[in-house]
């Protein structure tokens, strides 16, 4: 709603009927034609409440700005962390990050997937609204205004880890050097004579994969190669994505003689693809990751990754959350950590 259409509201809102920002409970129970404790019931994430009326009093306490006192209910030693998908290595770093801080501060921790979307459904928020959870992490993943009114007016801080895209200013994120990692990515590959350089990129609706690639395209560019379009391929985070976009590479006539994946899963895609074209790694194909997960050391040949601290990553989000679930401002709600190149084994110069 614009605040034009806000101020014209409060200026023909009916005697008693609460104005934005300073409504009580018991205004929004008289504003909904409801009882005060059909609206706490609401408020608590109850499921005894036709939908007709929790849709209203949610209304009602999205316009008037309704939010409930830190304190005046009691939480529950519990952060909800929720992924878009959990089933890979990289989930299993952020939940023990995660893990980390829910030790220490007490927690215990409860986990949901959101079957692939950025955005979680209804039942979650519901979820989420009857257990009081001192704070919510999503993980690559984003809410609606409404969902995130509804979370501010239960007074349950959030926070993201590596956004799909730009969180804004008011959100608290925790996210990683990614233009940087994709810089030093290419630029070690180009050091090492590489001319012909592919690029698998994760999904262009994830900021993270946009910004890695655009560190390829500055590096390509610094060191005065051409980007051929035929050597950039996109792809969900996943080992057939990696697989699929490394055999269409590298059956070109042209190929690159190294790529530059969006994650490590998609680089062990391209290993397979590798293989099953008779290619040797490092001799015939140079390959680069990113996100540095643990797996990566044992593969053969071990895999030079960009390393994105992402157990610091979690650990950095759930003590934010914590902080603000227990009434503690952060220095910043704004944290981006740094990258690093790790060399190993996998990259070497062209061969003839």
């Amino acid at each position: 709603m614009s605040p034009a259409n806000v101020q014209s509201h409060q200026e023909n809102a009916p005697a008693g009927e609460p104005s934005e920002g300073t409504a009580t409970l018991a205004e929004i129970a008289r504003a909904a034609g409801v009882s005060a404790p059909t609206v706490s019931k609401v408020l608590n994430g109850r499921a005894d409440v036709a939908p007709g009326t929790r849709s209203k009093v949610e209304e009602l306490l999205l316009l008037h700005g309704y939010r409930r006192r830190r304190g005046s209910t009691t939480q529950s030693q519990l952060i909800d962390l929720v992924f878009h998908e959990l089933d890979s290595a990289w989930a299993m770093e952020v939940v023990r990050g995660v893990e980390n801080v829910a030790r220490e501060e007490g927690l215990s921790l409860v986990l949901s997937e959101s079957a692939g979307r950025l955005t979680p459904g209804q039942t979650w928020v519901d979820g989420v609204l009857a257990r009081r959870p001192v704070g919510v992490i999503l993980v690559l993943s984003d809410l609606t205004a409404a969902q995130r009114a509804q979370l501010t007016s239960r007074s349950i801080p959030y926070a993201v880890v590596d956004p799909a895209g730009d969180p804004g200013d008011d959100i608290p994120s925790v996210g990683t050097t990614n233009w940087q990692g994709g810089l030093a990515a290419t630029r070690h590959l180009t050091a090492l004579g590489h001319r012909r350089i592919g690029v698998i990129s994760g999904p262009s609706r994830m900021m993270c994969s946009r910004a890695r690639v655009d560190g390829y395209r500055a590096a390509m560019e610094t060191a005065g190669l051409p980007i051929d379009p035929a050597l950039v391929r996109e792809g969900e985070f996943q080992h057939e994505a990696g697989y699929t976009a490394g055999l269409e590479l590298l059956r070109q006539a042209d190929r690159p003689t190294a790529i530059f994946a969006g994650n490590d899963l998609q680089a062990l895609g391209v290993y397979e693809a590798a293989r099953e074209l008779g290619l040797r790694i490092p001799e015939d194909l140079s390959v680069v990751g990113f996100d540095d997960l643990p797996l990566t050391r044992w593969i053969g040949p071990p895999l030079t990754t960009v390393r994105q601290p992402l157990i610091e990553m979690a650990e950095t989000a759930a003590r934010l959350v914590v902080d603000l679930g227990r009434g503690r401002q952060p220095a910043t709600t704004r944290v981006d950590l740094a990258t690093n190149l790790v060399v190993r084994s996998s990259t070497a110069a062209p061969g003839r």
